[in-house]
């Protein structure tokens, strides 16, 4: 039985709305919440699930409490809280965990993403790359599907050649990762897929113990087994975080990039007249694509803090919008539009705080080569399809199109 924390509002005068305020289509938020970031920007919402919460939507303000310490994930994990899904965000995982247990793991977790570890990687990024592209162009159409044929591909293969897992394995854990995203699947299926992986982990796991290498898996195994940082159960589940949580985003976003840049190809051709532009355009992307279908879990004030002017009490629950704080006119001037020579632009696009993306570093190289590639390879590059009739992805968490069919062949005059 889950237990249920208290959400008694603080502040009765606040209006309180239905959540969320729009279907997962598409890449622009709901004009709600340009209306609470001017107006209301600590309100109340009736999560589908668990009751009300504050919702926050400026860009001070969510930082804030992303890096506050008095807001809690682990006091709402595994609880009956306001919250966007019918389960509520799983105790005992990485995301879900506060200092000092969280820090401890996460030190662990973050040797996989140092600043050599990732570069390293750069070379083997790039030439896979290509060798996709060298099979999308040798077709006899010039037509090819971004999710399937590049992003999945090429997202994958980094994050198995960093935790040295077999690419032809991909299929396992693509449909751990795919449950775990779903708004949809049933308890009985989740928990199906998820003793499989579990399984699969531990076969991981114990030919490590058997046949250590140079791979970050094997270093997880030497912190259980050797200086005993790590419990099993810590050992399998952040091989299996690392694994699912190195690819699926990124992946997603990707396609998501080339959506925007193609459909308006003005902003694609700007990057193939200056490929130089691809780093600034990458992190300018980062803070205008939303990546999920909502704006996350909540944290649970431990305490009465006052936020915006809005005072939140200890036991009620809070969800961050970094969607909507990064479209913020007040800390991105100009918001709404995208700008590649934006010079400050410290956007939340992998959060803040104690659970900033650890993953940052390889997905924005990852995202910075694909990029790059794709303006080098194929300038004229475009959808072959209008964007009006793109399908977008039911279902999930992720909010992406299901598919980008592309063209590179120049229309006939």
């Amino acid at each position: 039985m889950t237990e249920r924390v208290s959400m008694t509002s603080s502040c009765p005068v606040h209006q309180t709305r239905p959540y969320p305020f729009s279907l997962p289509e598409g890449i622009a938020l709901d004009p709600l919440y340009s209306h609470l970031r001017e107006h209301e920007p600590v309100s109340r919402i009736r999560m589908p699930y668990g009751g009300e919460a504050w919702l926050l939507t400026r860009h001070a303000d969510v930082k804030a409490v992303l890096g506050d310490p008095r807001f809690s994930m682990e006091a709402g994990a595994g609880r009956d809280v306001p919250r966007p899904t019918e389960y509520p965000l799983p105790a005992g995982g990485l995301i879900s965990m506060d200092p000092p247990g969280h820090t401890r793991l996460r030190r662990l977790a973050g040797k996989a993403f140092t600043a050599r570890r990732v570069e390293e990687l750069r070379p083997q990024v790039s030439r896979f790359t290509h060798e996709l592209l060298d099979g999308m162009v040798a077709r006899d159409e010039p037509s090819g599907e971004i999710m399937e044929d590049l992003a999945l591909p090429v997202s994958i293969s980094v994050i198995c050649r960093l935790l040295g897992v077999s690419y032809d394995d991909r299929h396992l854990f693509r449909n751990f990762s795919e449950a775990l995203v779903s708004s949809s699947l049933g308890p009985a299926e989740l928990q199906r897929v998820t003793e499989d992986f579990t399984a699969y982990m531990a076969e991981l796991v114990a030919d490590r113990r058997a046949r250590p290498t140079d791979d970050f898996l094997s270093t997880m195994v030497q912190a259980r087994d050797e200086d005993d940082r790590l419990s099993e159960a810590e050992l399998l589940m952040l091989g299996a975080g690392l694994l699912i949580s190195g690819y699926e985003t990124t992946a997603t976003q990707i396609g998501n990039f080339v959506h925007l840049l193609l459909d308006d190809r003005r902003l694609y051709e700007r990057l193939v007249a200056n490929p130089d532009l691809v780093p600034a355009a990458v992190e300018e992307l980062l803070r205008f694509t939303p990546l999920s279908t909502t704006d996350g879990f909540a944290r649970i004030a431990l305490e009465d803090v006052e936020i915006g002017g809005t005072l939140i009490r200890a036991g009620e629950a809070v969800i961050t919008s970094i969607a909507s704080a990064n479209l913020d006119d007040t800390a991105f001037p100009g918001a709404a539009s995208l700008d590649f020579t934006r010079t400050q632009n410290p956007h939340l696009g992998f959060g803040h705080g104690a659970h900033y993306c650890m993953g940052a570093p390889l997905a924005r190289l990852e995202l910075q080569v694909v990029l790059s590639t794709l303006v080098e390879r194929l300038p004229g590059l475009r959808l072959s399809v209008p964007a009006s009739e793109l399908r977008w992805r039911t279902g999930s968490l992720m909010r992406t199109p299901e598919a980008v069919p592309v063209t590179w062949g120049y229309p006939a005059e």
